[in-house]
């Protein structure tokens, strides 16, 4: 897999300039990710960018790591702090062949970095459009991170493991996902969610 760090950066900001119009006041808002308030989206999202960064670091042992954090008081900020976490701990001296503790996708197997900082690139993509999708508000991601993320969404197994509890993804929609149509349509249909999703 090549290199797709700039790619995640620049999509961590995009997902902020959303996490950055986040009421505190409506975080009790629901979303796409089934039964999920929007607060409770951000404190996954934050905790997942956190976890990310201490495996980048070599962390391998504590799960606490990958704990969802609050962000009631100040979405946007608590985001923003745990988004530069990660993207510091994937640009510092971490090689692409080094392997990465991913117990939330494995309890035992590591990751290639170069494969690990895909999952999280295709996480972020996805839950920049639930929180947009959640508070109403228009989501432009430039068309490279689209195509980068893709292949990515394409490569995720469909199929009953999706329907297992605290599956990261619903199975794959049919209508949406067909190629010809929007790239993010297709990303998202892909990873089991409708474009046309509204509260």
């Amino acid at each position: 897999m090549s290199d797709i760090r700039e790619l995640h950066r620049r999509a961590l900001t995009t997902a902020q300039s959303v996490v950055d119009q986040v009421d505190p006041d409506r975080l009790d808002l629901p979303t796409p990710c089934s039964a999920w308030t929007l607060g409770r989206l951000l404190a996954h999202m934050t905790g997942q960018n956190h976890g990310f960064a201490a495996s980048a670091r070599g962390e391998s042992e504590d799960l606490s790591i990958w704990e969802d954090r609050q962000v009631d008081a100040d979405p946007a900020g608590v985001f923003a702090a745990s988004a530069a976490d990660v993207t510091a701990a994937f640009a510092a001296d971490l090689t692409l062949e080094r392997t990465l503790w991913l117990p939330e996708i494995h309890p035992r197997f590591r990751f290639p970095a170069a494969q690990a900082i895909g999952f999280h690139y295709i996480d972020t993509v996805v839950h920049a459009w639930d929180v947009a999708a959640a508070i109403g508000a228009p989501l432009a991601f430039d068309q490279d991170l689209l195509d980068a993320a893709l292949p990515i969404a394409e490569f995720v197994p469909d199929g009953e493991s999706r329907l297992a509890p605290g599956a990261a993804f619903r199975p794959a929609i049919a209508s949406g996902s067909e190629p010809g149509g929007p790239t993010l349509d297709r990303i998202l249909a892909l990873l089991g969610r409708s474009p046309q999703w509204s509260a």
